[in-house]
């Protein structure tokens, strides 16, 4: 369910920001969905497809083409053109940061789906190895970009910053969906070798997801407890939404908390070895206590 207003202080508002900051701290995240997919679709990232949009930041670690089916590449294609658009999109209007380090390596996914699953997966889990993989390791990353324009949109205060997030929530809130359809038609699936089935998988790493976040449960899987699903009345979870159908939402620190895979938004790690990059995450970086 979503937090109340009793919850903890790290459970709090965002930190106060600009419009303006508050939408680059977005474009980490657009950046890392922009350079995963065209890695996938086609093994090379920005500084092929749009090297301006970088503003010279260092070019991602691990990225490779992926081995997809047919539709499984029309998809993922799609996304990372859409990725491209985004960025462009806040680069016009509110102005870039630089990318900050990404890492998409196979062993960066694997340490995730470690964590998630509480052991070591033998062999590792390689997310470029082939369709079903990609889809669950892109179920990692646009729900989290979802849930943060989410947390984001209450506290801006420009009708075009809104009407900017309020489109790049459109497109994010259809990735997700589109990727989670996709898996719900293949739950019950074996994701071989392991002895793990899709939906076993997501609910996995979102209890995971949910740890890290440490503000409740913000995020779930394909299948969900009947108390869970919409109404209270089923189990099916194809959209992930709170106890009246509505997207969770977190705030940047929640969301960094999860993106680092550190559980701290004040120690960098996970996708972003160096931390993100714009005044609301370089302020976090600095302000460890």
């Amino acid at each position: 369910m979503a937090i109340s207003s009793s919850a903890p202080p790290h459970c709090g508002p965002p930190l106060p920001a600009s419009d303006a900051d508050q939408v680059q701290f977005a474009m980490n995240l657009e950046f890392l969905e922009a350079e995963f997919f065209l890695y996938g679709a086609h093994g090379e990232g920005l500084d092929k497809f749009a090297p301006y949009l970088t503003k010279g930041g260092p070019p991602p670690v691990g990225g490779r083409k992926a081995n997809l089916d047919p539709l499984g590449f029309k998809i993922i294609e799609e996304f990372a053109y859409q990725e491209i658009g985004h960025l462009r999109a806040i680069y016009t209007r509110v102005g870039g940061i630089p990318r900050p380090l990404l890492d998409i390596s196979k062993e960066n996914f694997a340490k995730l789906f470690d964590q998630a699953v509480g052991y070591k997966l033998v062999p590792p889990f390689d997310p470029y190895a082939n369709t079903i993989n990609y889809l669950l390791a892109t179920y990692v990353i646009p729900y989290v970009g979802l849930v943060s324009y989410v947390g984001t949109a209450p506290y801006l205060h420009n009708f075009t910053t809104k009407a900017l997030v309020a489109g790049l929530l459109g497109v994010e809130s259809g990735q997700d969906a589109v990727t989670r359809t996709f898996l719900y038609e293949r739950k019950d699936l074996k994701v071989l070798p392991y002895n793990l089935t899709v939906a076993e998988l997501t609910d996995k790493m979102s209890k995971l997801r949910n740890r890290l976040a440490m503000c409740g449960i913000k995020d779930e899987g394909l299948i969900v407890p009947r108390e869970l699903g919409a109404e209270g009345l089923i189990e099916t979870n194809i959209l992930s939404a709170d106890d009246y159908s509505l997207s969770y939402a977190r705030t940047p620190q929640e969301t960094l908390r999860t993106v680092y895979d550190t559980g701290d938004e004040h120690v960098p790690g996970g996708f972003y070895p160096h931390g993100a990059n714009g005044r609301i995450a370089r302020m976090l970086l600095k302000n460890k206590d």
